[in-house]
């Protein structure tokens, strides 16, 4: 009777035998490579441990000796570079770094402690590959690099002046936000129905200063308000089944609240028109257009996509009776600059420029007020799921630093872009399409609360996910 032949190529020593994988590698070892694989890991998990001691140390001898930093010995040189008129001002700028560098100091001990917890938590459990060792060794490169440059404090110096006169200045912009990658679910989540404690391809989403959850409930033609908390919503808007009436909806994909009037205007999709809805009452806005997305500028101009005109137009907040101004596409349907393909979610910052999730071009679009064309900020290599990619975007944000978070939705990913980056960074999701706490599935609407917490409506999975921030 022939044995069955299960062997297969070593990897070391490129023989057949009976091979064991290895996880972090993935290659195939025989027993006695497989063992002098795992000493190699052993030694490299030591070298990057006698780093990370050693990191320690410089650590400790920088926080003992705070006046030998690089920082306060720039300040120094300029005070020998200059004459006594300046002791003064030197000594004010070192004080202002004295008492910023226990903080910083304590900050990266901080982050260096909890790697330290991580390593001593791989010795004991002796479970890791080279996915951990890659991962501490980038971790120790970070933190060595904010410990030789501060992120946040530097020199500057003024030239105008008879002798170079310095101040220290602390940068007010934090480094970038992160979140936690397990979500929690604030709303829906009880598979799709129109039940108050459900929801039905939910698209925009807002979220406001009490945390509470307004919601564009799509295929239920509704729009529901979900108190901090809740277990269930409340029709706010909507929800007297589909129709063309004026208490009904047709397909709502996205909508504005007016916090200080009660009211919200809604972009009524199927019933091709923006309505707003006022304590029960409903006043039509805009008739005949194929609206998708909707935003308001600090003057309260109104702007909407038009999804089968390729373009966004602009009306002054209570004149509606013209067609508005195009800012934005209207040069049919194309991939050119000035062109838009079913332009989705829009944003208006605060210098009036728009932001165009330019969903059938697979990019985000930003249109400078008065501009004759667009420039590509996000996406715009193609369809797919590189980082300089994206795939259907629909949810466009962007924050008072001007990054730009697009719901990169046919790659179940949340992205952010960097304007002028030439690709994105995944920030929640991109774990393949699901139903767990870090998966998403087709993810449409964004929104922040003002914690910076980021709220997330999972489109196929029917629900509202809550990403914390780790402060």
């Amino acid at each position: 009777m022939a044995m069955a032949n299960n062997k297969t190529k070593c990897f070391t020593c490129n023989e057949e035998k009976i091979t064991y994988p290895c996880r972090g590698c993935s290659k195939e070892f025989c027993l006695m490579d497989l063992t002098k694989h795992q000493q190699i890991l052993n030694d490299e998990l030591n070298y990057i441990t006698n780093e990370y001691n050693e990191f320690k140390q410089r650590i400790n001898e920088q926080k003992q000796n705070p006046q030998n930093h690089l920082l306060i010995n720039q300040i120094d040189q300029w005070e020998r570079n200059s004459i006594g008129t300046i002791q003064q001002k030197a000594e004010e700028c070192r004080k202002i770094a004295m008492g910023y560098l226990p903080t910083y100091f304590n900050n990266i001990e901080h982050k260096f402690n909890d790697l330290s917890g991580q390593i001593k938590q791989i010795h004991q459990e002796n479970e890791f590959n080279e996915i951990n060792l890659s991962y501490l060794r980038h971790e120790l490169i970070e933190i060595t690099q904010e410990l030789n440059n501060p992120p946040k404090i530097s020199i500057k110096e003024n030239s105008q002046s008879f002798i170079n006169e310095i101040s220290i200045i602390i940068s007010k912009k934090s480094k970038l936000n992160k979140w936690k990658q397990n979500a929690i679910t604030v709303a829906g989540g009880n598979k799709h129905g129109q039940k108050l404690n459900q929801l039905y391809y939910p698209e925009g989403i807002f979220i406001d200063k009490n945390k509470n959850i307004f919601i564009v409930d799509y295929s239920n033609d509704r729009i529901v308000k979900w108190k901090y908390n809740a277990k269930q919503g409340k029709i706010i808007a909507g929800g007297n089944k589909q129709g063309n009436r004026m208490n009904q909806l047709n397909g709502p994909t996205d909508m504005i609240v007016d916090q200080q009037n009660h009211s919200i205007i809604i972009a009524d999709c199927g019933n091709r028109r923006v309505i707003r809805w006022l304590n029960e009452k409903q006043q039509i806005l805009i008739q005949n257009i194929h609206c998708w997305g909707l935003a308001i500028d600090k003057n309260g101009f109104l702007y909407v996509s038009d999804r089968e005109k390729h373009e966004v137009r602009r009306w002054k907040m209570g004149e509606y009776n013209n067609e508005g101004i195009i800012v934005a596409g209207g040069n049919r349907q194309g991939d050119q600059l000035h062109q838009l393909s079913y332009p989705t979610s829009i944003f208006v910052d605060e210098d009036e420029s728009v932001y165009v999730s330019d969903y059938h071009n697979h990019r985000v679009m930003k249109w400078k007020k008065d501009a004759k064309e667009g420039r590509i900020v996000a996406g715009g290599n193609g369809q797919g799921e590189n980082l300089n990619q994206l795939s259907s975007p629909h949810g466009v944000i962007v924050d008072d630093l001007g990054q730009i978070y697009v719901a990169d939705c046919w790659n179940d990913r949340v992205i952010r872009w960097c304007e002028g980056k030439a690709e994105g960074e995944i920030i929640v999701g991109g774990n393949g399409l699901g139903y767990q706490s870090n998966q998403l599935n087709r993810p449409r609407g964004l929104s922040f609360d003002d914690e910076k917490n980021l709220y997330v409506a999972d489109f196929s999975n029917h629900r509202i996910e809550k990403f914390e921030i780790i402060l």
